[in-house]
């Protein structure tokens, strides 16, 4: 007998989660040109490692025998990962965020501004000096808006390639004569 994604697949994922102290973030059944791929999001607090991502693969591999799937992936959920959970809105209240809708309101469909929370059903953020709310029937998706800092990329690039600009990469040492 094969078991299904919501009867047993999450709720097995999810109690070993807990056992080995990680997050379950989301878990997925998609059918891919190349195959079924069963997909584990994991996370914990201070962030995940491969360790843990290899370590939950381990333990849940034998849990699935029964399961109708041809490739199986852990994987980290991402710095942007979307908000589903209520416990995902408390933990990013006060971060900047994009709303997206599932059709336009007042013209548009994308709405960024400061978490309020997930207020009696509705998404709530602050935008332009004002408190919007969203239906969460009406949210396609919210998700945390990531700043770079282009300066500190390029210092850390240049601290890991040690180059200078302008440099050639020509390497006259190794000519073939």
């Amino acid at each position: 007998m094969k078991h299904t994604l919501s009867g047993y697949v999450e709720p097995t994922a999810q109690k070993l989660a807990e056992k080995l102290g990680l997050e379950l973030v989301d878990v997925e059944l998609a059918k891919e040109n190349t195959g079924k791929f069963l997909r584990f999001y994991i996370d914990k607090p201070e962030g995940i490692d491969l360790d843990a991502l290899e370590t939950f693969h381990r333990a849940v591999l034998p849990l699935m025998d029964d399961v109708d799937y041809d490739y199986m992936e852990v994987c980290s959920p991402g710095a942007d990962r979307p908000l589903k959970k209520p416990a995902d809105f408390e933990r990013a209240k006060g971060q900047t965020v994009e709303v997206r809708l599932y059709r336009a309101v007042d013209g548009l469909k994308s709405f960024t501004g400061e978490l309020a929370g997930l207020i009696d059903g509705q998404v709530v953020i602050l935008t332009g000096g004002a408190e919007r709310a969203f239906p969460q029937k009406l949210v396609a998706q919210v998700a945390p808006v990531i700043e770079l800092d282009e300066e500190a990329i390029d210092a850390a690039l240049e601290d890991v390639f040690d180059l200078d600009e302008g440099d050639e990469t020509e390497d006259e040492d190794n000519d073939i004569e």
